[in-house]
């Protein structure tokens, strides 16, 4: 399901990638230029959106019995990384400009052809961000929210293109591609972070973490049982997590199972794509409070 808003950053930046480049084409403005580039790596990072989402959709198996939904995450890692690469492109188109001002060629005509462009990323980036929130998918986010970037990246463009159009200021080109390429390097850089902080297991959302303490505390009280040892972690959109249920000693096995059964329900009605573990023991015993952190002594 996923992929198929993937293959619509695609053909978004099929689209546009002509578009820019016919606009940058007519005009001459490195400004322009630097706007055509980027939706070149935005056509690199929807392939490679399209190519992770299929691996992390893949079922579990037994070299991977626990999916491969980390894929995500080394989409949204490369993406940050050709976002750079962009910018540093862009950064030495501009500079020759800026000792040797160029004038703009057709600037009423680039500026329509960058705005139909923009108006195509901004509706595209719209539906990946609002799937990529609901679906919890960080591959489908991120390629949203890179579109997003070039959206205002455009603007910029445009505007820029117009003030020399207006005013022939032409070192004003130079330095818009030159403020584009730090407003790309800064997105890429948080998206590099954010996926290097999902491949080292980061924990899930503090929301989601008071919801089952909130769980916990009721059960507590109803039945007289307690957790300990809950650890969580993220993995592309899904959430796992597991804990220790202890209860009283004279439960039967099945009662225990069956209430843990029950937990496990109510928590994954509360957090999304939960994939849960529960371990049992007596309350009473010594050795039950032993494990409680993720490695022994």
């Amino acid at each position: 399901m996923l992929v198929r808003y993937a293959w619509l950053s695609v053909g978004a930046a099929v689209a546009t990638i002509a578009l820019k480049t016919v606009a940058w084409l007519v005009t001459d403005s490195v400004g322009l230029l630097s706007d055509a580039m980027e939706s070149l790596i935005n056509l690199a990072a929807a392939l490679l959106a399209v190519s992770m989402l299929r691996l992390a959709a893949a079922p579990p198996d037994a070299e991977h019995p626990y999916g491969r939904f980390k894929a995500e995450y080394v989409a949204s890692g490369i993406e940050g990384a050709l976002i750079v690469f962009a910018a540093i492109s862009i950064v030495y188109s501009a500079l020759p400009r800026l000792v040797a001002p160029q004038p703009i060629e057709a600037p009423l005509l680039g500026i329509a052809l960058s705005a139909v462009a923009t108006a195509i990323n901004l509706a595209v980036a719209l539906v990946l961000i609002s799937i990529g929130k609901r679906e919890h998918s960080i591959a489908l986010e991120g390629d949203g929210r890179h579109l997003m970037t070039d959206v205002w990246t455009s603007v910029g463009v445009i505007a820029g293109v117009a003030l020399v159009a207006a005013t022939g200021w032409l070192i004003v080109d130079p330095l818009i591609a030159l403020a584009v390429a730090a407003h790309i390097i800064w997105t890429g850089a948080l998206l590099v972070r954010r996926s290097f902080s999902g491949l080292l297991d980061a924990a899930i959302p503090a929301a989601d973490l008071a919801e089952i303490e909130k769980i916990f505390a009721e059960y507590r009280k109803r039945h007289g049982v307690d957790f300990h040892a809950l650890l969580t972690r993220r993995a592309g959109s899904r959430r796992f997590i597991s804990f220790h249920l202890l209860v009283p000693d004279a439960w039967t096995v099945a009662r225990a199972h069956e209430l843990s059964e029950e937990i496990e329900a109510r928590i994954r009605s509360l957090v999304e794509n939960a994939i849960l573990l529960t371990h049992i023991e007596p309350i009473s015993q010594p050795a039950s409070y032993d494990d409680i952190k993720l490695e022994r002594p």
